[in-house]
């Protein structure tokens, strides 16, 4: 029968025989009264009550209905100085019973599995920091299969190859369509522009083309306009004597 109390090796000093369980000769856990007085570990006289209905001591039957637990005796004992579990290897704390748990919880000698997955590695919790910083499973690393992808410690466990190098061409495609109907908006951008300057252009030549044709006409009316009055009159008189003659 598994033991129900605890070891009298976790106690600094050796405690008090009233302290002893009958049952299982550990330190009394969970204490309860029987009718007849006798104290036991909760766990120990369940255990003894699923066989038989008496007292261990003295044979007394046994009701479940009548055991009271005995809290006073339970908080003396929660008052014992004992030894970190971990004292092999080499916690030398002591506390009382009822904080054991709180300092294991903080114990540096206690032994911790790494957190990462898949690493099995168990390390002291003093040490756990430095073994996460070097363990070889949170590094992400290369797919042993080729395939080129780096992988996290969380990835290994679903990665597929196949499913890895699909995705990569599928996005890789989709890059390129989008590179290629960036291109196309672009080109019909400049087309629609270089239109626009022809356009212009052609304007342009027209419309000097026009102002050529202007500046020809414009220039024996503008030299008439500017010739002396005199020569008008020298000239008019030229034509009457030759008409004379």
């Amino acid at each position: 029968m598994a033991s129900g109390g605890y070891d009298l090796n976790l106690f600094t000093n050796p405690p008090d025989c009233n302290f002893l369980c009958s049952v299982c000769h550990g330190v009394l856990k969970r204490p309860v009264r029987l009718p007849c007085s006798h104290i036991f570990c909760k766990k120990c006289i369940l255990r003894w009550l699923a066989r038989q209905k008496t007292c261990p001591c003295c044979r007394t039957e046994v009701r479940r209905r009548k055991m009271v637990h005995v809290n006073a005796l339970r908080k003396t004992i929660g008052r014992l100085e004992v030894k970190c579990k971990n004292v092999e290897a080499g916690c030398l704390v002591t506390c009382p019973l009822a904080h054991r748990k709180g300092h294991q919880d903080s114990c540096p000698f206690e032994l911790m599995t790494c957190p990462n997955e898949g690493c099995t590695v168990q390390v002291l919790r003093g040490a756990l920091a430095e073994h996460k910083q070097c363990c070889q499973v949170s590094t992400p690393q290369r797919c042993p299969l080729g395939c080129g992808a780096t992988l996290g410690p969380a990835e290994r466990g679903r990665h597929n190859c196949y499913r890895q190098l699909r995705e990569a061409w599928s996005q890789r495609q989709e890059r390129s369509r989008t590179l290629l109907l960036c291109l196309l908006r672009r080109m019909r951008k400049v087309h629609h522009t270089t239109n626009l300057i022809r356009r212009q252009l052609a304007q342009l030549g027209n419309f000097l083309e026009d102002d050529a044709l202007l500046l020809g006409q414009g220039v024996p009316q503008e030299a008439a306009a500017a010739a002396p009055e005199g020569s008008i009159g020298a000239a008019g008189q030229g034509v009457q004597v030759q008409g004379a003659l």
